[in-house]
């Protein structure tokens, strides 16, 4: 008769720290990112894949397949993409051959990005019935008129400005038999971001 000998291995335990994360307000279209940290405990562990519960969440800093000898920690980036405003909770879990489930619960809120306006005043001028404001890109222009009608006021706000850019702001006075001045000097405007 034949004998056969064996020896047993124990399973390894991976943990996700921390166990979740928040990543506050964050406006939609910009991105926030947080580190996290795996452990093998007790033997070896073998990852083979990662996944989220919701696409305004993503990893990064691993590759997969990935395997972690016993004692040793792997950091990794989450980031949070807000795609529209409101809270957002979701679940990263990582499949792995530990003998436990790995997952992290993520929350974060996406908030509206703030409307940027620019306001414009300027001098008034004598004998004119109204002004007309024009807009570029460039401080040599071109120029295009924002203003949809002749504003008898001296200022106006541009509501349709974007964040991040960069605008170039010049005036026309308007006389009574509607002849249109040459333009103001170049007042530029640069709009935060975001």
């Amino acid at each position: 008769m034949m004998g056969l000998a064996g020896t047993g291995m124990a399973q390894g335990q991976l943990a996700v720290s921390p166990g979740s994360t928040d990543f506050g307000s964050v406006i939609v279209g910009t991105s926030k990112s947080q580190t996290g940290t795996l452990t093998a405990s007790g033997a070896s562990v073998a990852i083979s894949s990662a996944s989220m519960s919701s696409a305004e969440f993503s990893l990064s800093g691993i590759t997969l397949p990935l395997t972690i000898a016993a004692g040793q920690s792997v950091p990794f980036t989450l980031t949070f993409t807000p795609k529209a405003s409101g809270s957002v909770s979701a679940t990263s879990s990582f499949t792995s051959n530990a003998s436990n489930t790995a997952s992290e619960s993520l929350t974060g809120a996406g908030t509206a990005p703030p409307q940027h306006m620019v306001n414009l005043t300027w001098d008034s001028v004598s004998t004119v019935v109204g002004y007309n404001v024009y807009r570029g890109s460039q401080s040599a222009g071109p120029y295009a008129k924002v203003n949809s009608s002749l504003d008898a006021s001296t200022a106006y706000t541009d509501n349709s400005v974007q964040a991040g850019q960069t605008y170039y702001y010049v005036t026309t006075a308007v006389d009574a038999t509607g002849a249109e001045s040459g333009y103001s000097g170049v007042v530029q405007a640069l709009v935060p971001t975001p």
